[in-house]
């Protein structure tokens, strides 16, 4: 069972809670270096020590404590907090300092809340100041349109400075969302081409195995015997590579799988004997000086060189084909070739040869498949092999 890790000691308290403590202990330190501090705080002497520092106090420490589970509630305290300190007119900084909290505020909805939430909380400044030009109006009292005008203008700002973050932040995750079902996809495919390269090939060789010990069951039992046993031991080579790949698939999972080694280009003598049980003779030609290659490079030529085979196998109608592999300095290249005619105008243009290519153009390399003029069949791949960067 997995469990996540709980979060620090201090990322538990909630910022309330700390915004809180900070104005706690300003107010304590103030009471042990001024004269009847708390009779001070609790009236308004007209300057910035007394009851606007108190308003602040409180507004700040009650938005922290409401902004992340309800900032409308947040806005309105800190709106409550401006019209409050509105009739303090000797400390006007206070009721403009108590507004850009709450600009903030919607701001923050703007960037974390939906539309309609980001608008309510922008909504509520805005008929505010509405309000009190509509009161200064009915009761003549004095109203600077260019001050009113600049606040209602940090509300805009603030709204669109978050809504664009919420849009920066939607398509991100659209971006994350496209890239993780691009990942799976291709994850998908290319365990369809796995299966298809492992099992299509040791299946066909299974069928032609069985269809040749049906036929001579009666006059050839020991032929007929050397087919089962050719039977089971590429049973159990499927059933490996099948064991190998759900291996894989459980990594994450918390019980472990064993693994087994991906096949390369090593492997061909075994493919080579394995396909002359099923009738067909394939010569094995390499040039160049063999070398270990990257895994996916390997593993790769190994898939086309078998499919190609298989299809050798299933429709070339011929016994002989030719593999040739060739090491070159900055490429490795797989051919196969069988004098064969083939069973069906299409009967090569399945999920073979469509599975070759993807694989060939996964590693930005060049392939060709088709018949010869000669006649016959050709596959053709040239894997490029990355350059290696010197110390």
């Amino acid at each position: 069972m997995i469990t996540d890790p709980r979060p620090p000691l201090l990322r538990r308290l909630p910022a309330g809670a700390w915004v809180a403590a900070l104005w706690t202990t300003v107010i304590v330190f103030r009471v042990f270096t001024r004269d009847d501090e708390l009779h001070q705080l609790l009236r308004y002497d007209g300057n910035l020590e007394d009851m606007p520092f108190l308003v602040t106090a409180v507004v700040t420490t009650l938005v922290a404590a409401l902004l992340v589970r309800l900032p409308p509630a947040a806005v309105a305290v800190a709106l409550a907090g401006c019209a409050y300190t509105l009739g303090m007119r000797g400390v006007q900084e206070t009721p403009v300092v108590q507004f850009l909290i709450a600009d903030v505020i919607v701001g923050y909805c703007a960037a974390t809340r939906s539309r309609l939430v980001s608008l309510y909380a922008a909504g509520m400044p805005a008929v505010m100041l509405g309000t009190m030009v509509v009161w200064g109006a009915v009761h003549e009292y004095p109203v600077n349109p260019m001050a009113f005008g600049g606040l209602a203008a940090t509300v805009v700002i603030a709204w669109l400075v978050g809504n664009t973050v919420h849009q920066g932040r939607v398509h991100a995750e659209a971006l994350r969302g496209r890239a993780t079902e691009q990942a799976v996809t291709a994850e998908r495919l290319r365990i369809a081409r796995e299966l298809h390269d492992m099992v299509a090939h040791n299946i066909g060789i299974i069928a032609i195995q069985a269809g040749m010990g049906s036929r001579v069951m009666d006059t050839q039992p020991a032929e007929t015997r050397n087919a089962l046993d050719a039977i089971e031991a590429t049973s159990r080579e499927t059933l490996a590579g099948l064991r190998r790949m759900l291996g894989a698939l459980r990594q994450g999972e918390s019980e472990s799988a064993p693994l087994e080694v991906a096949p390369g280009l090593a492997e061909l003598d075994r493919l080579v004997e394995k396909t002359a049980g099923a009738g067909v003779r394939v010569a094995v030609t390499r040039g160049g000086e063999p070398r270990a290659l990257p895994s996916d490079v390997d593993l790769a030529a190994y898939r086309i060189v078998q499919e190609a085979v298989t299809n050798v196998v299933k429709h070339s109608g011929t016994r002989d084909c030719h593999v040739t592999v060739d090491y070159r300095p900055d490429e490795v290249a797989v051919t196969v070739v069988d004098l064969g005619v083939g069973a069906a105008p299409d009967a090569r243009s399945g999920y073979g040869i469509a599975g070759m290519r993807e694989r060939v153009s996964l590693l930005d390399g060049q392939f060709s498949a088709g018949p010869r003029p000669e006649g016959g069949f050709r596959v053709a791949a040239r894997l490029p092999l990355p350059v290696e960067v010197g110390p």
